[in-house]
Formats: C-alpha cells, sequence, structure tokens
C-alpha cells in the first residue's frame, strides 16, 4: 500500500515521503495513530495544501523533545527491589517501571519511549537505557537499581 508520512517514522522516511508498505501495517498502526495516509491523489493534494502547517508542528514537536532531552539527559533514576544475597533481584525492572519513576520526577514519559538495549534488569547496580523522546532525540539516562533484602 502507497501512503504519505505525516511525521518522520524511524525505518521508514521523513514527512511528506511516499513509501510502500504493507498493507497490515499501514491500517492497524500508521493511519490510526495519524503518522500517515494513503497515497491517493486527493490525499496528495490535500497533504501539499497542508505542508507548511504540518513542518511547522513537527519543528514544534523536535524543539520541545530537545528541550526536555536537555532537562532528562544525565539524570538518575534510583529504584529499590526487593533482591536475594546475591545482589539477583526477585522479579526484574522494566521500562514500566522506569518510565512511572521518571512520572514521579516530573518528565512525562511513556514507557514505549524507555529502550533497555539489553533486556530487563535482573541485578542490583547501575545499568544505563535510552529514552527516546522523539525520533530524532535520545538520551541516555542512568538507572541505579539498590536491593532491599528480604
Amino acid at each position: 500500500m502507497q501512503i504519505i508520512l505525516l511525521e518522520k517514522v524511524v525505518n521508514l522516511g521523513n514527512l511528506g515521503d511516499i513509501v510502500k508498505v504493507k498493507d497490515g501495517y499501514a491500517r492497524n498502526f500508521l493511519i490510526p495513530s495519524g503518522q500517515a495516509r494513503r497515497a491517493t491523489e486527493a490525499n496528495k493534494a490535500e497533504f501539499e495544501a497542508k505542508r507548511a502547517e504540518l513542518e511547522k508542528v513537527a519543528a514544534e514537536k523536535l524543539a520541545t523533545a530537545q528541550a526536555a532531552g536537555e532537562k532528562l539527559a544525565g539524570q538518575n533514576v534510583k529504584l529499590t527491589q526487593k533482591s536475594g544475597v546475591d545482589g539477583r533481584l526477585f522479579g526484574s525492572v522494566t521500562n514500566h517501571d522506569i518510565a512511572e519513576e521518571l512520572g514521579r520526577m516530573g518528565f512525562e514519559v511513556v514507557k514505549s519511549q524507555v529502550r533497555m538495549p539489553n533486556g530487563p534488569i535482573k541485578m542490583v547496580g547501575d545499568n544505563t537505557v535510552n529514552v527516546a523522546l522523539h525520533t530524532d532525540v535520545v538520551v541516555d539516562v542512568l538507572v541505579s537499581v539498590y536491593g532491599e533484602h528480604a
């Protein structure tokens, strides 16, 4: 299916690009989330009419994400979990836990924005995770996990 991207999409293209994607990806994700439209002649004409407005909105989103990224960069998230004597956690620290703690610290972060390259944290100690506030703004955050002996 041919679609017009209404914003930058990772591994796909930038605003205004006309790309071919699988039908299900377009129908079930890109179009309902407002990131794309079908590439019909009417939609192409409508997009060109609104292009400047969409680019302005995209620039504002990027500026907001960059400002939030500067505040978030270098932050240390401290979490306490029950652990055994050897430092292994009973359970794990997931992106949900980190996003929740960042929310308490005053940052608006959704769990899908927290990227954990090594999977959930299962040991006491310091770990670095990525927070993707925008497709172009990815910030490293230090997560310190402390053990609470059961």
